[in-house]
C-alpha cells in the first residue's frame, strides 16, 4: 500500500486544512495509507483521525517567510521527523509553507521527495530562497493562479509550468442542497422559515472583512429592515491580533442599536452546511482570498455566493451566472448586490443552479484527487 505523510503547522480547521481533508478522504479511498504531523493535537489532526489517518505530534515552531534554508534544513525537528519517516516509509511527503524547511530537510536525509501544496500567497518568496524552492521542493502547486503569481513575483524565478495550477474542489454529494437542513440554525437565531437571512463563514481575521460585512448590513437594513445576518465562526488559530479583530467586531454589533437586533454571532458552527442551506444568500467579504472554499461550498449546495474578486473566488465565480464578484471592502456594492437576490427568488434559484452544475463539472472533489494522482505517481 502507498504511503503519503503530511505535515502541517497549523492545527486548527481553515480552508486550507479543509482542503487537505477533502483530499485525504479521497486519497484513503484509492487505497493510500496516509500519516499527518502536527505540533499539536487540534481540530485538524482530530478530524483526520476520523478519516482513518494516523496522527503524529512532533513540537516544532512554524517557519516565517524570512527563514535561511541552509540553517532551517538542519533544525533538531528535522531529525525526529527523519525518524518517523524510517518508521513509516512514505514515497511522498505533502507539507504546507511554515513546515516545508523541515520536510525537505528530514526528506533530503531519507531520500524521500517532497510536494509543495501552496493554499496562501500574498508575498513573494525571498530571492535567497529561490534556489531552495526551485531545486530541493521536487514538486511545487498552487491552488490558484493568484497565489502563483504572488509568490514567484512578476520576474518569476523558475518556468511557470514548475509549479501547475490544481484549484481544489468539494464532495458535491457532500454538499448538495438537500443534504442538511438550516433549521437548528434559524432556531439558534430566534427566526421563522421565511425570514431573509444572510451570513458570512469564516475565522475572525482582518483580511476575511467583517467590518465590511457589518457597513453592508446598515446599508440593507435601510431598505429591507426585516433581514437577519449571522456571522459564523471563530478565532480558530488562537491569534492575539485575531481576537482583537473579533472584539472590535463584537463591540460594534453591541454599540450599533440597529444592528443588536439583526446580527447573530454563531461562533464555530460544527457543520457550516447548516449555515448555508439556513441562509438566504452568502456573503464573502473578504480583502482577497487564496482559494474561498467556503464559496465552492456555496455554490455546491445551490445557494447564491456575492463574494469578493479579489484572489480565489475570480478563478471559481463565474460573475452573474454563478454568483456576483464584488470589489473587496465596497459595502455599497455588496449591499447592491445582496439587495438584488433578496428580490428576486427566481435569481436566487437559477444562480443556484448555474453553481451547483459548475461544481459538479470543474470543482468536485474527485476530480481534485485524479489530477492530484496523476501528478504524484512519477514518484512511486
Amino acid at each position: 500500500m502507498k504511503t503519503v505523510l503530511f505535515i502541517s503547522h497549523y492545527t486548527g480547521r481553515g480552508g486550507g486544512e479543509s482542503v487537505q481533508l477533502n483530499l485525504m478522504e479521497q486519497l484513503a479511498q484509492h487505497g493510500y495509507r496516509l500519516h499527518l504531523v502536527t505540533p499539536r493535537s487540534g481540530q485538524f489532526s482530530e478530524v483526520a483521525a476520523a478519516l482513518g489517518v494516523a496522527c503524529h505530534v512532533i513540537p516544532f515552531r512554524g517557519v516565517s517567510t524570512w527563514f535561511i534554508p541552509a540553517i532551517y534544513t538542519h533544525l533538531p525537528i528535522v531529525a525526529r521527523l527523519a525518524t518517523l519517516l524510517n518508521e513509516v516509509k512514505p514515497f511522498l511527503i505533502h507539507s504546507d509553507y511554515h513546515a516545508l524547511p523541515f520536510a525537505v530537510g528530514a526528506g533530503e536525509r531519507m531520500d524521500i521527495p517532497v510536494l509543495w501544496n501552496a493554499m496562501g500567497g500574498w508575498f513573494a518568496i525571498k530571492p535567497w530562497q529561490h534556489a531552495f524552492f526551485r531545486d530541493r521542493v521536487a514538486q511545487k502547486l498552487a491552488i490558484t493562479t493568484t497565489v502563483r503569481r504572488e509568490l514567484l513575483g512578476d520576474h518569476p524565478f523558475m518556468p511557470l509550468d514548475q509549479m501547475p495550477i490544481l484549484i481544489p474542489g468539494v464532495n458535491p454529494d457532500q454538499f448538495s442542497p438537500d443534504a442538511v437542513n438550516g433549521a437548528a440554525v434559524r432556531q439558534k437565531i430566534g427566526i421563522e422559515a421565511n425570514t431573509p437571512l444572510v451570513s458570512l463563514i469564516g475565522r475572525f481575521q482582518m483580511i476575511k472583512g467583517q467590518h465590511t460585512f457589518l457597513e453592508m448590513a446598515r446599508r440593507i437594513l435601510d431598505q429591507m429592515p426585516s433581514v437577519h445576518f449571522a456571522l459564523s465562526g471563530d478565532n480558530v488559530f488562537g491569534v492575539a491580533a485575531d481576537e482583537q479583530y473579533k472584539q472590535r467586531i463584537v463591540e460594534t454589533v453591541k454599540n450599533d442599536p440597529l444592528l443588536q437586533k439583526r446580527v447573530t454571532f454563531l461562533g464555530f458552527w460544527p457543520d457550516s452546511r447548516e449555515v448555508i442551506a439556513a441562509s438566504d444568500v452568502i456573503v464573502c467579504s473578504s480583502r482577497s482570498e487564496s482559494l474561498g472554499m467556503v464559496v465552492i461550498e456555496t455554490m455546491a449546495m445551490g445557494k447564491p455566493i456575492v463574494s469578493t474578486r479579489a484572489g480565489g473566488p475570480s478563478e471559481t465565480v463565474i460573475n452573474g451566472q454563478t454568483g456576483f464578484l464584488v470589489m473587496p471592502e465596497n459595502a455599497a456594492e455588496f449591499a447592491e448586490c445582496v439587495i438584488t437576490l433578496l428580490n428576486d427568488p427566481v435569481l436566487r434559484q437559477r444562480i443556484g443552479i448555474n453553481a451547483r452544475q459548475h461544481v459538479e463539472t470543474h470543482l468536485s472533489v474527485s476530480r481534485y484527487a485524479d489530477q492530484f494522482e496523476k501528478i504524484i505517481r512519477q514518484f512511486t
